[in-house]
Formats: structure tokens, sequence, C-alpha cells
């Protein structure tokens, strides 16, 4: 079968898309290691990340950090938690779209401003951040790293200079800045979260004992023993200041317009965003999928871990044996910064392998929660093949991605989207599946996640975008956040 395109590069060679960075923050008033906690949170988030960490701390009002690049338990040592002590911190693990895999664009951002050190840890895109940056440096500002964090810890320290509230200063900064943001600030005394207008960026409040905890999902506060309080509401920006919290309602309240990508792939099963059940979620739109695309089959099967769930809706609706016929391997890194393209190439089978005994002479239904480039979907499909298989069927739990996200999740370019570019039965044959079905918005929207009091982002499926694009974005999307 001749392959239409390979959609990969020799630095963008998987069909997975991207995760979002997660953020976490705590002030402590219960005795407990500060330090620790949030590495626990962090870890709880590791799968919104995995490039590189941070956390930041403060203590008696000096406000210290580590960054490394890897993962969580890679980049914090038994040593290096003992020498941060604190008594609030926030913490950040990475995925990067804006800004190379450098130490120096690791985050928390730790910089001085009139009112004293402060760190910022950042989950989203500013839209109109080249912009800025530009006004910015015209003006004097010099800027150390890539990211459009770093944007945001400019305006800040300019804003600061013209009041001493701290309030009125991050005000000011939301008044400027333009896109999907869940921010978590320290100060000397101080712990802020703030989520952006739209809601695009998930983040909610929890607490343990008197402590209140700051998380971008609340599976991070179950991993410190925390209770979930509620959701950080859009515009909201919320101030603890000891055992104290309050909450400041901006005037930047918009149609709620949640990230509908963060229900499909990024959070965990076990989270809630917005009062809204991942699982359940996940569970309905694969059962919706059962009833829109039937196959007569023997086994249905999802590929780890985020087609799993809606795999086991497909088969409850369809009465067809779910089964484990991916075997993943749990101990991978990060494969991507492998040196040739040829190893690159190997890595899904590095990541999975097919389990014969379980697939050998079946008709399968594979369930799936996009197909963005089709290189990956390629190789799942094949490695089902080669280990027996007489049918493979794809079914994917969410509508052929058409269009690229510019609110920080690295979905690319529309020319490097197979969807965009080919048919459904086009895309079928290039990733050699005897059949293709996706998930319809229409029912995407009725799982859990379409409830009348929510509003979803669904760009990147329809177009509809909550806010306009700045046409140099829309030329490229190299300027991607986090």
């Amino acid at each position: 079968m001749k392959r239409l395109i390979d959609f990969g590069s020799s630095n963008d060679y998987e069909d997975e898309i991207r995760e979002a960075c997660g953020v976490f923050g705590i002030s402590n008033q219960d005795g407990l290691d500060t330090a620790r906690t949030v590495y626990f949170g962090l870890y709880a988030l590791q799968h919104r990340g995995q490039e590189s960490c941070g956390i930041a701390i403060s203590n008696n009002g000096e406000i210290t950090g580590y960054k490394g690049i890897g993962l969580v338990p890679e980049a914090f040592t038994e040593k290096i938690l003992d020498r941060l002590v604190g008594d609030m911190a926030i913490g950040h693990t990475r995925y990067s779209t804006t800004g190379g895999s450098s130490v120096e664009n690791c985050q928390p951002l730790i910089f001085t401003y009139k009112g004293g050190k402060m760190a910022l840890a950042h989950n989203g895109n500013l839209v109109n951040a080249s912009k800025i940056r530009f006004e910015l440096e015209n003006k004097g500002a010099i800027f150390q790293t890539s990211t459009d964090s770093e944007v945001i810890a400019n305006l800040i320290s300019r804003n600061g200079l013209k009041c001493g509230d701290l309030v009125e200063v991050l005000t000011r900064t939301m008044d400027v800045i333009e896109g999907s943001y869940a921010l978590v600030i320290l100060t000397r005394k101080t712990l802020v979260g703030i989520r952006d207008p739209w809601g695009m960026r998930p983040l909610c409040i929890g607490k343990i004992g008197k402590s209140y905890v700051l998380a971008s999902e609340n599976c991070a506060f179950d991993a410190i023993g925390a209770e979930f309080i509620r959701d950080v509401e859009p515009g909201e920006m919320i101030i603890i200041e000891g055992d104290t919290m309050r909450s400041i309602r901006t005037n930047y309240n918009k149609p709620r317009r949640f990230c509908i990508f963060e229900h499909i792939y990024f959070a965990r099963p076990d989270s809630y965003i917005d009062g809204v059940s991942i699982y359940k979620s996940r569970l309905e739109a694969g059962r919706l999928l059962a009833i829109e695309s039937p196959v007569d089959a023997d086994l249905v099967v999802g590929v780890p871990d985020s087609g799993i769930t809606a795999a086991i809706g497909y088969s409850r609706q369809s009465g067809i044996p779910y089964g484990e016929a991916l075997i993943k391997n749990r101990y991978v890194g990060r494969t991507f910064i492998q040196p040739t393209q040829e190893i690159r190439e190997r890595s899904v089978l590095i990541k999975l392998n097919a389990l014969r005994e379980e697939i050998e002479g079946k008709r399968i239904i594979i369930i799936d929660d996009s197909i963005v480039r089709g290189t990956t979907s390629y190789k799942i499909i094949q490695m089902l093949k080669n280990a027996g298989a007489r049918e493979v069927h794809m079914r994917i739990c969410s509508p052929p991605v058409l269009n690229p996200c510019y609110f920080g999740i690295d979905i690319s370019s529309k020319e490097h989207l197979i969807a965009a570019n080919y048919s459904i039965e086009e895309i079928r044959e290039s990733i050699n599946a005897d059949s293709l079905a996706f998930l319809s918005v229409e029912s995407l929207l009725k799982t859990p996640i379409g409830a009348p009091e929510n509003g979803f982002c669904t760009g990147c499926f329809t177009g509809d975008y909550p806010m306009k694009v700045p046409a140099h974005i829309e030329k490229s999307i190299l300027e991607k956040g986090c």
C-alpha cells in the first residue's frame, strides 16, 4: 500500500499531541515538608509535561528555587529537596512550545520587581506575546528566555513601577495579555492563582489542614492528601496569605470556552475539570462512537493510555469484548531526543508491543483519542497485523483535527494535519486500516463535557476560536506558549 505522506519530521516524528504544562502551589500552615509536598504534586501532574520541572520556594521572604531537565524524579534528588526550605512554594512541569528545552526556559521563573522577588509558573499560551515583547524591548526591557511566560514577568515588573498594590499590578497585567493562561505566582508573603477569562486552561483550589493548595488538576490533591475545594473561575484571581484566601472577581469574564482537548486527551482519567469527570466523559465518548460507527469484530482494544477508557465504553455499548492487546513499556523516557532518525522511527515499537496470543486471527477494533499526523496510527496498525490480526478497524473518540491550536496545545500547523489535507477514506488507506471513523462534534458535545453551563473551544475541530488570532501567528505557529 502506498503511503500518502509522512507528516513527521526529524524532531516531530510522532503522531502525539504534546502535553500542556502543569502548575502547583501551596501555602503551608501545617508544618508540612513544603518542597516534598510540591514534589509529589508535580509527580501527579507529570502527564502534563515531561521535558523539565522546577520548584520555587519562599523562606522568610527570600525566594529561591531549583529547575532541571527531565522528569520530576530525575531532576530532584533528596539533597536538592533538603535544600529547598520554606513555607510557601510553587512548581511547574513543562512541555515546551515556545522556547527550547534549555534550563533557561524551565519554570518557575524567579525575577525581581518593585515589590521584591517574585516567582511565576504558567500553563498556556499568549497570542499577543510577540507584540508585547517587541514593545517592551523597544522600551529597554531585556529578556533572558524565549518563553511567553517571561513576557508576563516583564509586564508585572513594569506595572510594579506604576503602583505598589499587588492586586492592581496583576490586574493591569491581565488587561494586556491575551490568550490562555493558568498562573501560580509566589511573592514574599502571598500565593496567587489566576485563570484566563475564557477558562481555557484548568486551575483548581484544594486544602490540607489549614494549608491552601493550587493545582492544574485535582488528581494532584489526592497525591498529597488534600481536599478538593473548587475550580478557579474564568477571570478569577485567588489571593492566599497564610491560612486565609480571598477571591478577586475581575471584569474579564467572557463566555466560557474551556479547552475540549483537556477532556479528550490531556487530563488524567481520575481528574475532574470544572465539575466534569474526565473518566465519565471518555467512557461516554466511546459509547457514542459505538452507536455512530459500529463494525463487526471480535475484540475492542484501546491505545494506552488515553484510548483505554473510550475503548471500554465502546465495548460495553457494542457487546464486543474488551481486551488488552497492546502492552505499554512504562519505563521509556523521552525517546524524541534520540540521536538518529532511524532510532526515533522505532520509538513506537519501543513504547508499545502487541500481544500475539490475544490478537492472532481476530478482527480488532482499535480505539485512540485522535489522529494528528497519521504516522503513529500507521505503525500501531502494522504492529497489530504483524501479530496476526485478520482485520484492524480504527475508531477515534474525537472529531478530525482540521486546524492548529494557538492556545498552548502543540497541535501542528495545518499543513502537518493529515485530516486537513486528505479525506477520511484517504487517511484510512494511508494508515492501512480496514475501516476508519471519527466521533462527530455533535456526539462529543453530548458527553458530560457538554453540560449546559459549559462552553468549549473547539477550534482544532471547527475553526471556531474564542478570540481573534493575530495574522502573524496564523501564518506561523512557532510562537506557541508555556
